[in-house]
Order: structure tokens, then sequence, then C-alpha cells
């Protein structure tokens, strides 16, 4: 998804257009070739041995392949979400082998990945350069289950923990230890070799032992907290794995390990420089925007509840913001799914649908209030959708398409509300990854 050499739409004239724009100068900044140049090293002695995982893993290693010295020698793996490799550029040689598997579940492909990755580090030395390539995704990409679990095992405690309402670091906590590649694993399995992660923060913090459940930077939590999330969400175990949770058998690399001397983390694009090149957007083209935060976790709905309310002054009073003007967010919100009735149909969509859904309930309609909502990634959830836009008629719209809010609400199905209406957003693969993106305008 590349930014556009049109003039940026006039917010009066289409206000449609002009948040689809504010989100591509979002999607934009976080493009990997635009800002990995100026943290790469120079070749080493020996090897440069490439390794990553997430759902911009093929846009990163395109751009490593683009900004490495085409003398200098370049092997390695990378795995990234199914249908997220982006067409080559015509005359780039690849050098990295780029594979695919599933997201948000794992899958086979995923587990033959992982043990391909960490093969690759056997005979590594000092002299040897490894570049691990890390984005948001690369906890279910890069899958390689703990002694005493399948991978069947691991897919069901993945997709009970999505629909838990865990939030991401609960989540990264428990996938750290119930795995042999995740929580700073891959990082000690490529020693004495030098390591430098170059990684795309998808997570509230931008902590990168987050981000993609940190495979190779060390973890500070423990054993003990995974055990509790796991109880916490009562998600069962098998006996063996829990008995190895409880006598600390599966305890991750810390941070004080002779292991993670001299190995690097940078961060080349984050949340924050999104919001703000989406800020810097929507004052060019005349309209003042204020960024909230990029760290906004909690239930999608009641979020959007918490936006709408905020839009909603705005509009009716001009405070806190002067009319008009762009309200920004980030972060990671979480969806709850919502037991359903035996026969009921099953609900489809996101985080940023949910949201959406929220938003418009709260907004009742209200004149003046424009709002898109979507993942930087292309996909919200595993629909084929980004997100949704909400309108001041959102409410009016669906109820002549025979739409209840409340209902599609009950069933978490906000892609079936939006899509009766014509209101989603469908960009596909955008081939980074820096999480929620939030905008609403209020002319």
């Amino acid at each position: 998804m590349m930014a556009s050499t049109l003039p940026a739409p006039q917010p009066q004239d289409d206000p449609r257009a002009f948040l689809a724009h504010l989100y591509q100068a979002a999607v934009t900044r976080a493009l990997p070739l635009a800002n990995m140049g100026a943290h790469l090293p120079p070749p080493p002695r020996g090897r440069t041995l490439v390794l990553g995982a997430g759902k911009a893993g093929g846009s990163m290693a395109q751009a490593l392949e683009a900004l490495w010295p085409a003398d200098a020698p370049l092997e390695g793996l990378v795995v990234t979400r199914y249908g997220h490799i982006p067409p080559r550029p015509e005359g780039l040689r690849q050098r990295i082998e780029v594979v695919e598997a599933a997201h948000p579940v794992p899958d086979a492909a995923g587990l033959r990945a992982a043990e391909r990755i960490l093969a690759l580090t056997e005979g590594l030395t000092a002299d040897d350069l490894v570049l691990c390539l890390i984005s948001g995704g690369g906890s279910a990409l890069l899958t390689l289950p703990a002694e005493g679990l399948t991978l069947e095992d691991k897919q069901r405690i993945n997709k009970q923990l999505l629909e838990s309402g865990a939030h991401i670091g609960e989540m990264n906590c428990v996938r750290k230890h119930l795995s042999r590649i995740k929580g700073g694993r891959l990082a000690a399995a490529c020693a004495p070799a030098r390591v430098l992660t170059l990684t795309i923060s998808d997570v509230p913090g931008d902590d990168p032992a987050v981000i993609a459940s940190g495979p190779t930077v060390p973890d500070a939590s423990t054993c003990a907290d995974a055990l509790a999330i796991l109880d916490r969400y009562r998600i069962e175990l098998p006996p063996a794995v829990r008995a190895q949770l409880q006598s600390g058998a599966l305890e991750t690399p810390k941070p004080d390990e002779p292991v993670f001397a001299g190995q690097q983390v940078a961060l080349i694009a984050t949340p924050q420089q999104s919001l703000e090149a989406a800020a810097e957007a929507a004052r060019a083209a005349g309209i003042e925007a204020h960024i909230l935060s990029d760290e906004i976790e909690g239930e999608s709905r009641e979020v959007g509840k918490v936006h709408g309310a905020l839009a909603r002054a705005v509009a009716l009073r001009g405070a806190p913001f002067a009319r008009p003007c762009v309200i920004l967010s980030g972060g990671e919100t979480t969806v709850t799914v919502r037991p359903r009735p035996a026969g009921s149909p099953k609900g489809r969509g996101g985080r940023a649908g949910e949201f959406c859904l929220g938003l418009a309930g709260a907004l009742a309609g209200q004149p003046g209030v424009w709002a898109l909502a979507a993942d930087t990634d292309g996909i919200d959830g595993v629909e084929d959708n980004a997100g949704a836009r909400v309108t001041p008629d959102t409410l009016a719209r669906a109820q002549a398409a025979g739409r209840k809010l409340a209902e599609h609400l009950d069933r978490n199905d906000a892609y079936g509300y939006f899509d009766a209406i014509g209101d989603l957003v469908l960009t596909g693969p955008t081939h980074t990854n820096v999480n929620d993106f939030r905008a609403l305008l209020i002319l």
C-alpha cells in the first residue's frame, strides 16, 4: 500500500475519502523500506543470517534485500501470514526465503517454519551476524510447542485466549512459556553470534518483549504468571504441562543472563509514529488533529462508546477540542466473544468493527461526525476487511437494511452489520502492522 500522489481530499467535500487518506498516511509511515536503512550495521566478517516472523515479514525481507550491499552475503528464512508476501519489485534479487503460515491460530506450516528457523542457528560463530525481522503476528506464525504439548493443544489454547478478552501482554506471557522458540529462546540459540533485532511494534508501550512474544529478547515474566493467566481465563492444560509450569521447568531466559550481552533491538516503526503521520496529513488539509494515545486497551465496544461520548461533546459544545478537528487513537483493544444460543449464526468481525458498533451506538446519529477504524495490517481479525466506517446516517441505513445494532453486538457480528450498508473498509494486506488505527472527524 503506497502513498497517493494525488492531492488530499478535502474533509468537508468527502469525509470518507479524507479519513481513508489519513489511514493511508499512517500505514505508509510504517512501511519497512522507508525506516530500516538507518538501523543496519555494516556486514560482518562471517555470515549474515536473517531470521524472522510476522505479518510484515515479507516486506521487511524485501526491504533488507534492497538495502543490504549487493556484494555482501545474505541468507535466511522468514515466515509471514498467508497472502502477506508483497509483489517483488522488478530487478530485486531474492536472497531471503519467505514462507507462509496461519494467523491468528497456528498451523502445521508455522510449526515447520519454526523448526527450520531454529535449525538454522546451529553452527553460528562470534564472527556471524543474525538479523531478526520481527513484527506483529509472529506469536502465531512462529509456533514450536513446549515439551508435552501438541500443535492441536497450542491451537486450542490460542483460540481460547483470543476469545477470552485477555490483553496482548497476557496472551504473549502464556505463549512464551509454552514455546521452545519464543520468550528469548531464539536469541539464546543464536549464541555466540551477534543478534540485531529489527522490529515493527504492534503493542501498547512498544515493549520488544511483547512484540511477537519476544523471541530474541529476555523475558521478565514467570511460569507462575503464565499459570495464573491460564487459570484466570479457565483454560485447560495437559496435566504434565501444568506440572512443568508449577515446577518452573518451562521458565524463559531472564534479562540478567549472559547470552543477551551485546545484543541489540531497534524499533523501526511504531504506532505513535503512524498516528503522528496521520495528524500531519490532517493538518496539511487545514484540520487540527489530536492524538489521544497509541496505547489504548480494553473491550473494543466500550472503547468505541468512550470515543463516541468525546466526539459528541466536541460536536455539541466545541469542547474539549474546537471544531473542525480529527481525533486519533491507537493501541490494541480486545473482543470477548459472547456465548451463542444453540442454532444461532456465528458472528464475524474483529476489534475495529466491534469498536465501530460501540461508537455508532454512542453517537446515535450525531450530525457532523464521521469515523474510520481499521487494523493497519489490512485485516480485522480473520476477515477480509481492515475495519469499518461510521457516518451520521449509519444507524438509519442499517435499520433500513433490517439490521439491529444490539443484535449484532450480542453475537459479535460487526462484519455482517457494516457489510449490509457498504461500510466495510477493504484494503487487502498492507505489508506492515502497527495495530489499531482510529480516526474521528468532527465538522
